[in-house]
């Protein structure tokens, strides 16, 4: 009777650690924006600077913008939120 007494007091301090982990690792999963990105028409040149490329897009009404290589040559391009 003694052991059963145990056993069942043992399991149930295994439940209670059990339920009181799963309910500490609750994760939120966050939707992230995805950016949408468009070459820039007046940046001229190789893009080197990407802060060069951000000043020219926000003349072109983008927020941000950042240089891309695209095949051998780096370009220029507009960035907003999608």
């Amino acid at each position: 009777m003694a052991l059963s007494r145990r056993m069942a007091a043992s399991a149930l301090l295994l439940l209670v650690l059990l339920v009181a982990t799963e309910m500490g690792t609750t994760t939120t999963k966050v939707a992230e924006a995805r950016d949408c990105l468009s070459q820039s028409f007046k940046f001229k040149g190789a893009c080197l600077s990407s802060s060069n490329c951000a000043a020219v897009c926000r003349t072109e009404k983008f927020p941000d913008g950042e240089c891309h290589r695209q095949h051998l040559e780096r370009k220029c391009f507009c960035k907003r939120p999608c």
